[in-house]
């Protein structure tokens, strides 16, 4: 199976994740009193949560002593960036500005976050153009000319 198709968690498999990237690594019994006991969730369930969560790859385990360790294999980014697109994929049909336009909408963006997100896509902007014109001067350093069309 593929990190894509595994990345996508429920909300109790989210919070078992966010317990583990904030701490690093975590005992069974310190993600149930940090993720379990709050949920009141048994102590066998968030077990149950963590070994799940080690068959598809997303956290591994070491023996330590008597107990086992888990540790998160993936990123918080990652996890992200995977449930947005899925989200984006399969709820708005593939186009992000729909999401958007939702969101606004529903005045889950203020104007502040407008100016916010304006600001992140000029820098994404002028990041992406540094990019292009730093392979453009290393092609043309490298002396690997561009073909153009006429």
């Amino acid at each position: 199976m593929t990190r894509e198709k595994t990345t996508h968690l429920s909300a109790v498999q989210l919070s078992v994740m966010r317990a583990l990237w904030e701490v690093g690594s975590a005992t069974t019994a310190a993600v149930h009193e940090r993720v379990g006991k709050p949920r009141s969730l048994a102590y066998t369930t968030v077990a149950t949560l963590l070994s799940r969560l080690e068959r598809r790859g997303l956290v591994t385990s070491r023996k330590d002593t008597r107990d086992r360790v888990f540790e998160p294999v993936v990123t918080e980014d990652e996890v992200k960036r995977h449930m947005v697109s899925n989200l984006v994929t399969t709820l708005f049909r593939g186009d992000p500005r729909a999401l958007v336009s939702q969101l606004v909408s529903d005045k889950e963006i203020d104007e502040g976050d407008l100016d916010t997100v304006r600001r992140m896509l000029a820098e994404a902007k002028r990041d992406s153009n540094a990019g292009a014109s730093g392979e453009a001067d290393d092609a043309r350093a490298s002396g690997v000319a561009r073909k153009t069309k006429r």
